[in-house]
């Protein structure tokens, strides 16, 4: 299934290119744990030390760091889609897609209902509680809108959306692309609520990753100084700050999601520039060796912050107390060591449920590649 401008061919990815992917997926998905992270709060008590320092400094991590970084995550399945089809073929590119994105998240979805909602229901733990039929039906499908447990799931259920359309969105020429992306952001900054996606603002930058490696704007983005795209993220992440705790007050629900948008999209080339520099240095080797438990990071990440944040907890206290800023700032790796040891005791107790949680990565013909690839 050729793409829709065979006449500028992207080049293949190189070894470098390659090893940016894998570490980006780790330092996003890394950043995407400070946005769960435990804080011990209420969402009224949360809202009442948002202007603490500890709450500005949760919000710093979560906001620039963690929820921002996400769209790289679709820019680089948007870029990898159209290799994919072309490898495998429209069936079984179907077939993969629902084996490694929409049944791993059923399945973490109802490992949820079961190690959460259910000990929340018994009163054994604070945490969301089934209230209703409906309620579990949207926790398990994220159909509706998104999860009360695993509040990440949502991208992959959209993900999958995307998978769906991604034979035609391939075969469109650039002004169309261009279109789509025009109507999919007026979608996001309006709020509309379609039920087609939940955060239509993936597919946006889902269709920017088609393009980008259409026009082989990957490696002109990773070529530009640093100084560069970092000035980009830090006007962007100073207007934030300023919305955050400047005492700034814009009511302009529209405005601020387009600030929002532009916010991700600096933050996603700053930090492609940041990686592919990672990629030729040992702390980046470190980094991709860790890239094959990257999506069982993804999946597990809630389930380990319900069940092992309130007993770190006990010993730092909560959002406010002395010892929780070094707690907060410790969590990804803190669940980042957790993810490693269940992954490894799945791989060495059943290895076809260790590929079937972790979406294909910790199959052995996967991690048999990766490391053939990282020791070339």
């Amino acid at each position: 299934m050729p793409a829709a401008e065979p006449r500028a061919p992207a080049p293949p990815p190189n070894r470098r290119q390659s090893a940016a992917i894998g570490i980006a997926r780790v330092v996003c998905i890394l950043g995407i744990v400070y946005v769960h992270a435990w804080t011990g709060m209420s969402g009224d008590k949360l809202r009442a030390m948002a202007d603490s320092w500890q709450g500005v400094l949760r919000w710093a991590v979560a906001e620039l760091f963690g929820l921002s970084a996400v769209p790289l995550l679709s820019v680089i399945s948007g870029w990898l889609v159209a290799p994919s089809l072309v490898r495998r073929g429209l069936g079984d590119f179907y077939a993969s897609k629902t084996r490694t994105i929409l049944l791993p998240m059923l399945i973490w979805n109802a490992l949820a209902l079961l190690f959460v909602a259910l000990p929340g229901w018994l009163g054994w733990l604070a945490a969301p509680a089934p209230s209703s039929w409906v309620w579990t039906l949207n926790e398990l499908t994220a159909i509706a809108r998104p999860n009360e447990i695993d509040v990440q799931m949502p991208f992959l259920r959209d993900l999958f959306v995307c998978m769906l359309a991604a034979p035609a969105l391939v075969r469109l020429p650039g002004w169309a692309l261009g279109l789509v992306i025009a109507l999919s952001l007026a979608w996001s900054i309006t709020g509309l609520q379609l039920y087609v996606l939940l955060r239509p603002a993936i597919l946006v930058f889902f269709v920017v990753g088609i393009l980008a490696r259409r026009h082989d704007w990957a490696r002109r983005v990773a070529e530009r100084p640093l100084w560069l795209t970092g000035l980009g993220y830090a006007v962007f992440a100073g207007i934030e700050i300023w919305l955050q705790i400047g005492g700034a007050s814009v009511d302009r629900p529209h405005l601020l999601a387009t600030l929002d948008l532009a916010m991700r999209l600096a933050t996603a080339m700053f930090f492609w520039s940041l990686v592919w520099r990672l990629a030729v240095t040992r702390a980046g080797a470190i980094l991709l060796k860790l890239e094959p438990y990257a999506f069982l990071l993804f999946c597990a990440q809630l389930i380990v912050i319900w069940l092992g944040g309130p007993a770190v907890g006990r010993l730092t206290g909560p959002l406010g107390a002395p010892l929780y800023p070094l707690f907060l700032l410790l969590q990804p790796v803190l669940v980042l060591a957790a993810v490693l040891a269940i992954g490894r005791l799945l791989a060495a107790l059943s290895p076809a449920v260790a590929a079937l949680l972790s979406g294909g990565r910790l199959s052995a013909e996967r991690i048999a590649a990766d490391r053939a690839r990282n020791a070339g």
